[in-house]
């Protein structure tokens, strides 16, 4: 193929064509005959018990068709937590019932208790209201601070548990007797208390659903702004509405962003079926922004103390952490696993050191729940890693970068097993590093420094390294591990008569390129134009049964599997190809499109094969079915683990606090790279949502659980003038060992690296700079920083 398309091209995205047009179809752009609309009335208070909800006042009112309660859903089962999490005593997680609609008591802000169904959005919004005014709810004191939870159990966000624990859990309990006497006889240990502050994801798109039902056939549909919609198939016929599976068809179109928020089933989702059951007509839903902020599962939210004991010469010895992890008022689909397999497994990080231990304690509380953003306990554990280094260096005047030199595991120990039970299959941690101290110029900073004294300015030079556990599967492992569902994926590769080729994958899109590069991997393999493939994604009644996309799985697990798929058909080609050519199939070769008798110059075009595989006029009918059509599923043997090393370089005002981003640079192993400009764009995207953690955004609850960074007046998201160049290389890859593309994922690794690396850049900084600053809590704000100097 020409050296602009297929595997390691920088193809253009073939999606933003319609993107750009204006002509991509989101959920809300659907308008339906005979459509309807729903308005969800919405708990004001944080905690409060339900004395009555006043859907009368609606009854009667311009355009009304129904309305619902949570008593309309007594009788249906909840949305479940999809891993199940033992305490390190052995007792099983406390998994409350998340309803369709509250019952009985409101958790959170946000939490709704009644829906309205109308002819019109206004008419909905009108009975909303009405109703709302109608409702008692008598108001309890709100459960916020995490460690306040724990220590009051008379205050419960759920009655039947006393302590508002969810799970106490130990990562790896056997490991915690040698860490304890490690760090006790260790010749220095640093401590540091760290928040990893609390996120709303604000995907580009609210969330948005319409419930179809077709009395005829007893069918269902659902089109929403998921990332699995085989996940919410699954959820809402086994566990919430009891449909049967093979009843609902749940269809995920174009997708403004998701983030990790969308993975997750809504009850939203299942009142918009439900509702269009009863009154038999389409009805649609959309959050308005602020639902969007009080509702949307938010991210991170850790309170740790870490200690990490080492040699006076920086050397590692052990790592012991403690965390309080806030589930918020309900648990989210993935919100048990986030804090505890996709964290305290990552607390080893790139580092060879022999000892670490976990100790996660989830909380619940009067906010939101919840759940995996754009990294998913990855960052939450470099993070800590990341900063606790940077603390010990400081204290031992040691050089930071010299210091994770000397700890990484080198390239001749792997594969490499960590003491919190991964076993890492390759990497080469010091190529990044140099990598990214060559593109940050680290030798000349110094020079840097002094001219930005010269102006009055404090600069200062950040390090994170870190190491991710990606293609979240294999379904074995975590199934051990407390996983309710596979993580396998699959792709149905789908050559039709005239030599055009559908995939449909089980991989949802929503930004990741899927269209494009699936595409160029297809077109590699098979020697056609990428025209000629048409990449199928999002609809359960056409895609096989997927996992969806989320934990950098795409290309790694589905994107294998279809690479899988080409392969079966390639070889059914051979075999109709040795028919036609009058040979056998081993002496069938297969290159550039065209099955060829090896050593003649006899040979048939990948054309002609399909045409005779669907007009089977010389075709060996009686060993081979008609048709060119196969389906792989692929289940990794292990995850995949992307590593790398982020510099960032910052100035601050000494008089004001603000922090200048100036430059920020990424080295990545992701393995074989299929697209570098996807990929590029994928590391910017990360690394922006990185600095606006590091710097800018917080979700901030009062003592009465109301959200008080609502909306973008409050919540501050990084804008343009906000961002540096960001400098990008993935030439220091090491091909994962166990698929045969040789991936790793790329999506969350700018989230993952660069808020330590921030941070730590604005802490060398005023140090530098002659202020003696520990620590400051994300986001490192103006008026944060100014306090910080100011003592």
């Amino acid at each position: 193929m020409p050296k602009d398309h297929g595997i390691g091209a920088s193809v253009k995205r073939r999606e933003d064509v319609r993107f750009l047009t204006g002509a991509g179809v989101y959920t809300d752009d659907m308008a339906l005959h005979g459509q309807t609309y729903a308005v969800f009335v919405r708990s004001n208070v944080a905690h409060g018990r339900i004395v009555r909800v006043g859907v009368e006042a609606a009854a009667g009112m311009p355009g009304v068709l129904a309305t619902f309660t949570g008593a309309d859903f007594t009788a249906v089962g909840g949305n479940p937590a999809g891993w199940l999490i033992n305490s390190r005593d052995g007792t099983p997680m406390r998994e409350p019932k998340r309803p369709v609609l509250a019952h009985g008591k409101v958790r959170h802000v946000g939490d709704a208790y009644a829906a309205v169904i109308a002819e019109t959005y206004n008419q909905a919004k009108d009975a909303a209201q009405a109703i709302a005014d109608a409702s008692v709810i008598e108001e309890l004191p709100a459960v916020v601070n995490m460690a306040a939870a724990l220590a009051n159990p008379d205050n419960r966000v759920h009655d039947e548990i006393p302590d508002n624990q969810c799970f106490d859990w130990g990562w790896i309990e056997d490991n915690r007797a040698a860490v304890d006497a490690a760090i006790k006889a260790a010749p220095h240990v640093t401590t540091l208390e760290l928040v990893n502050n609390r996120l709303v994801p604000n995907a580009m798109e609210p969330r948005s659903s319409i419930g179809e039902y077709y009395p005829g056939t007893g069918d269902y549909k659902l089109t929403t702004t998921s990332q699995n919609p085989h996940l919410t198939r699954l959820l809402i016929a086994a566990f919430v509405l009891g449909i049967p599976e093979n009843k609902l068809t749940v269809v995920a179109p174009d997708v403004g962003g998701g983030f990790g928020s969308k993975i997750y089933h809504y009850g939203e989702e299942a009142l918009v079926l439900a509702a269009a059951k009863q009154i038999k007509r389409p009805v649609r839903w959309t959050a308005d922004r602020s639902e969007a902020f009080l509702t949307d599962a938010h991210g991170r939210d850790h309170v740790t103390r870490i200690e990490l004991a080492c040699e006076k010469d920086g050397t590692f010895i052990a790592f012991r952490t403690e965390t309080l992890a806030n589930v918020g008022a309900y648990l989210s689909n993935f919100s048990t696993a986030t804090p505890t397999f996709l964290h305290g497994t990552l607390m080893a990080g790139p580092y060879k050191v022999p000892n670490v231990y976990v100790n996660v304690k989830t909380v619940f509380t009067n906010t939101a729940p919840v759940d995996a953003y754009r990294g998913a306990g990855r960052p939450e554990a470099t993070y800590s890693l990341e900063r606790v280094i940077d603390k010990m260096c400081r204290e031992l005047g040691l050089n930071p970068f010299e210091v994770r030199a000397k700890n990484f595991i080198t390239p001749d120990m792997f594969p490499y097993t960590t003491p919190v039970g991964l076993a890492y299959d390759i990497g080469n941690y010091h190529a990044t590093l140099d990598k990214a101290m060559a593109m940050a110029d680290v030798a000349g900073f110094e020079a840097r420094r002094a001219a930005s004294a010269a102006k009055g300015k404090l600069r200062g030079l950040g390090l994170s390294t870190w190491v991710e556990a990606c293609g979240i599967a294999p379904s074995n492992l975590v199934g051990v591990l407390g996983s309710r569902v596979g993580l396998f994926d699959a792709a149905t590769v789908r050559v039709n008569a005239t030599g055009t080729v559908s995939v449909m994958v089980g991989a949802h899109s929503h930004g990741q390129s899927h269209e494009t590069v699936f595409a160029q991997i297809v077109s590699s393999k098979l020697g056609i134009p990428e025209s000629m493939i048409e990449i199928v994604h999002g609809d359960t009644s056409k895609i096989p049964f997927g996992m969806g996309s989320y934990g950098s799985r795409s290309l790694a697990v589905c994107g294998q599997a279809m690479s899988n798929a080409v392969d079966k058909v390639i070889t059914k080609g051979k075999k109709i190809a040795a028919h036609m050519l009058e040979s056998v199939e081993g002496e069938i070769l297969f290159s550039d499109g065209v099955f060829t008798v090896s050593g003649t110059n006899r040979s048939k075009t990948f054309g002609e094969i399909a045409f005779s595989a669907y007009v089977p006029h010389n075709y060996p009918l009686a060993t081979l079915e008609p048709g060119l059509e196969e389906t792989a599923f692929y289940d990794p043997a292990n995850f995949t683990y992307p590593a790398g090393a982020y510099v960032c370089e910052v100035e601050v005002d000494a008089d004001t606090g603000h922090v200048d981003v100036l430059s920020f640079c990424c080295a990545d192993d992701f393995g074989n790279v299929m697209n570098p400009m996807v990929v590029e764009g994928q590391v910017h995207g990360g690394v922006v949502q990185g600095i606006g953690q590091a710097l800018h955004e917080v979700g901030v609850y009062d003592d009465n659980g109301q959200l008080l960074t609502g909306s973008y007046m409050d919540y501050t998201m990084p804008r343009a003038d906000d961002l540096p160049f960001i400098t990008v290389d993935h030439s220091c890859a090491t091909p994962c060992t166990h698929n045969a593309l040789g991936v790793k994922g790329c999506g969350e690794a700018g989230a993952i690296g660069t808020p330590p690396a921030v941070v730590n850049a604005v802490l060398d900084a005023l140090n530098g700079g002659g202020h003696k600053v520990a620590h400051i809590d994300m986001p490192l704000t103006p008026s944060r920083v100014w306090a910080a100097m100011n003592a």
